[in-house]
C-alpha cells in the first residue's frame, strides 16, 4: 500500500493526497473493468489526434514541440500513469520535507489536471451512444450532457497555472541541477517514472526559453473550442480520424 502523509503539512500537500487518493480509484477502476480500459484507451486515441491537429504548428516548431508533446501524454492526456501516480503517492513525505511548497503545488496540480481530465472522459464516455464509434457531432454532443462545464474551465486554467510555474522553476539554476543528479538514485530506489515525469516537464520548458506565448495559444485555443461545443457547435473541431 502507498504511504502517505495522515496529518498535512501545509495546503499543497494536502491538494497532493487528494489529487493521489482519486487517481488511485480510478486506476483501480480501470484495472477492474477490461471494457472501460478499453473504451478510455480508444478515447484518449481520438482526443490524441485532436490535440495533434490542433497544435499541429506548434508541434512543428523546434521551441515548442517537446511542450506540446509533454502536455498532451504527461498533463492533458488520458494515458494510465498507475505506475508514475504510484510513485509520487510513496515518496510524498520526502518531498514534503525537501522541496519548497510551491514545487509541491505544481505537482499537486499536475496531478489534478491528469486525474480531472480522466473523471471528465468517463463523464463523455458515458454519454457516447457507442462508445467505440463516434464522430466530431457524437462527441459534442457526449461533452454538452456531460456538463461539468466549470471543471472543463478549471482544466484549462490550470494547465496555464502549471505552465506558467515550470517556466518559472526553469530559470533557478539550482533547481534543474538537482533534478539532474537525482536522475540515478531515483531509478535505484524505484520512483523513476516521477522522475522522468518531472524532467519531461523541465527539459521541455527550459527548450522554450519562455512559454507565454506558448501557453496563451493553449488558452486561446481550448478556450474557443469549450465554448463552441457548450454554445452547441456539432463541427467545434476537425474530425480527427480524417
Amino acid at each position: 500500500m502507498p504511504t502517505t502523509p495522515s496529518t498535512p503539512r501545509h495546503a499543497a500537500e494536502a491538494a497532493l493526497v487528494d489529487a493521489l487518493a482519486r487517481a488511485q480509484a480510478l486506476h483501480a477502476d480501470r484495472l477492474a473493468d477490461a471494457r472501460l480500459a478499453a473504451a478510455l484507451d480508444g478515447l484518449a486515441d481520438w482526443q490524441a489526434r485532436r490535440l495533434a491537429a490542433t497544435y499541429a504548428d506548434l508541434a512543428a516548431q523546434p521551441r515548442y514541440a517537446d511542450a506540446i508533446s509533454f502536455f498532451q501524454t504527461d498533463l492533458y492526456g488520458n494515458a494510465d500513469y498507475a505506475r508514475r501516480d504510484a510513485d509520487v503517492a510513496r515518496v510524498v513525505p520526502i518531498m514534503v520535507s525537501m522541496l519548497p511548497e510551491r514545487v509541491i503545488a505544481t505537482i499537486a496540480d499536475a496531478m489534478e489536471l491528469n486525474v480531472l481530465s480522466h473523471e471528465l472522459d468517463r463523464r463523455v464516455l458515458a454519454h457516447l451512444p457507442d462508445p467505440e464509434r463516434y464522430g466530431v457531432a457524437e462527441y459534442c454532443a457526449a461533452y454538452r450532457r456531460a456538463g461539468a462545464f466549470d471543471a472543463r474551465e478549471r482544466q484549462i486554467a490550470t494547465i496555464g497555472t502549471i505552465g506558467r510555474a515550470l517556466d518559472a522553476f526553469v530559470r533557478k539554476p539550482l533547481i534543474r541541477a538537482a533534478l539532474a543528479m537525482m536522475r540515478g538514485p531515483a531509478h535505484l530506489a524505484g520512483f523513476g517514472a516521477l522522475h522522468d515525469f518531472l524532467e519531461r516537464g523541465f527539459r521541455a520548458f527550459h527548450r522554450m526559453g519562455g512559454a507565454e506565448e506558448f501557453l496563451a495559444t493553449i488558452d486561446d485555443r481550448e478556450s474557443a473550442i469549450h465554448r463552441a461545443i457548450a454554445g452547441g457547435a456539432n463541427d467545434a473541431f476537425p474530425d480527427p480520424r480524417a
